[in-house]
């Protein structure tokens, strides 16, 4: 299998790298400020100076450097790094997006309607009877969800007696940060011997301290939690809440709802389900959903229609504002253009196809995959291979890795998800990475070769990182 290699520095004189704009032409250019204490002013300054031409070739050469989900596949699992559709970046880029917060309601009516509508529809995709826009990530929707199972206990007198939140040994990390952050005792919950919640530890871990139990369903591992009622039923009992994490709410899409299992609070993570951008470092968006007894607590202000059109209102018993406004305005417009532009059948064949993607892929891997069947998402082993070194010999394939080592219960885990959007020459594709990568061993030792930045040694660059390009200057 030929792998696709990335763009490359082919100067002799420069070790295989671009190099920077300064050190391509450095020219010294006299300045003069007016008004600033010497001790903050130089005299003169060395600026590159470039053609636009080769401004531009500097900047596309490091843009085809790098990988991303328009280079190919992206399948780290969990994160779910999924194509995103350029329609929706296309509305966000109109005119008539540019909406300041600060304007008045009557002023932004058309603003507030697709609030409203998204509140709506993000509450019946997930059985949820309120809505919350503004947190800004899935992990600020988490820790607003704990914020709101929180002022719940306190209102009925129980805040210094619920002390606790359960969490899966196989949870996501932010789903232990989350708790801890808002003040809670973690207790972590083990698996059973086929990956899903032990029904018998989860029994003798709730009590009269259990806040929540925090889930995902599927799990971390793609299985469904069959005995879900079950579990809704042994924390609803002890007084505690449900509290589901919405990262692989894109396996249940037009199937199944949370809030229809027994879930109390969840959150959306929208990059992960309604093909917004994800990660970069940039603006996302996390809703959280509660159920009516929850929805007194939820952030203000929300969005309703009232009598003379649509108004902003605080809930009686509010946690206060997470995020300044009504949330990533832009994120959410995005989030909104998705689901109308799919409806209730295009979320359903996208659910389906995540699904069918998923167990696909898994079956045409010669690795060993020791759960199943699959929703939107596996996790296969390395077997006796190191899976860091595997997944940076798959990068020689053109192909990104999947995530590496999580969860822990399988050993040398790789955890896939293909996602919806792959077609099946894409998955073939992958799966011949996988394969390609299993039969050479001995590629494992120098692997990537074919890549803009070779082999890197992880545990160095953990212990002693070097945070810019004047840090490793001076270690040369």
């Amino acid at each position: 299998m030929a792998g696709h290699q990335q763009a490359v520095w082919n100067d002799p004189e420069s070790d295989g790298y671009e190099p920077l704009l300064a050190e391509k032409d450095r020219t010294t250019v006299d300045v003069e400020y007016d008004g600033l204490p010497e001790d903050l002013t130089r005299d003169s300054i060395s600026l590159p100076a470039l053609s636009e031409p080769e401004a531009a070739r500097h900047y596309t050469r490091l843009s085809q450097m790098n990988y991303g989900i328009d280079s190919g596949p992206y399948p780290l699992g969990s994160c779910t790094m999924k194509y995103n559709p350029k329609f929706t970046e296309d509305i966000a880029a109109r005119a008539s997006a540019a909406v300041h917060p600060d304007r008045l309601e009557e002023s932004v009516q058309g603003t507030l309607q697709l609030y409203a509508e998204l509140q709506d529809y993000l509450g019946r995709i997930g059985g949820m009877d309120a809505v919350t826009l503004q947190p800004p990530a899935g992990a600020a929707g988490e820790f607003t969800g704990i914020l709101v199972a929180a002022a719940y206990h306190e209102r009925n007198g129980e805040g210094d007696e619920r002390t606790e939140v359960i969490v899966p040994a196989s949870a996501h990390g932010t789903n232990f940060a989350s708790a801890a952050m808002a003040g809670y005792d973690v207790v972590e919950l083990p698996a059973t011997d086929d990956g899903r919640v032990d029904l018998e530890a989860l029994s003798s871990a709730v009590g009269s301290e259990t806040a929540a139990l925090m889930l995902t369903n599927p799990n971390t591992l793609g299985l469904f939690e069959r005995d879900i009622e079950e579990i809704a039923d042994i924390v609803h009992d002890a007084g505690g809440l449900l509290y589901y994490d919405g990262a692989n709410l894109n396996a249940l899409l037009g199937h199944a709802r949370p809030g229809d299992m027994g879930f109390d609070i969840m959150h959306y993570n929208v990059h992960k389900t309604f093909a917004t951008p994800h990660g970069g470092g940039g603006p996302g968006a996390g809703p959280i959903g509660v159920t009516e007894e929850l929805a007194p607590f939820l952030p203000s202000p929300q969005v309703r229609q009232g009598s003379d059109g649509y108004e902003l209102f605080e809930p009686s018993e509010s946690i206060g504002k997470v995020h300044g406004a009504m949330g990533n305005w832009l994120v959410l417009l995005k989030t909104h253009a998705y689901i109308r532009r799919l409806g209730d059948e295009g979320l359903e064949d996208a659910s389906a196809k995540a699904v069918l993607n998923a167990n696909y892929l898994a079956s045409q891997i010669d690795l060993e995959v020791p759960f199943g069947p699959f929703h939107h998402e596996f996790v296969a082993s390395a077997g006796d291979l190191d899976a860091a070194d595997f997944a940076k010999c798959m990068l020689d394939f053109g192909v990104h890795p999947p995530t590496t080592k999580w969860p822990e219960i399988v050993p040398e885990a790789l955890m896939t998800e293909p996602t919806e959007a792959e077609s099946k020459r894409s998955l073939d594709r992958l799966a011949a990475a996988f394969d390609a990568v299993a039969d050479d061993e001995d590629a494992l030792e120098s692997a990537p070769e074919r890549t803009s930045a070779r082999y890197i040694d992880q545990t160095s660059a953990a212990r002693t990182p070097r945070l810019s390009w004047h840090a490793l200057s001076d270690t040369e």
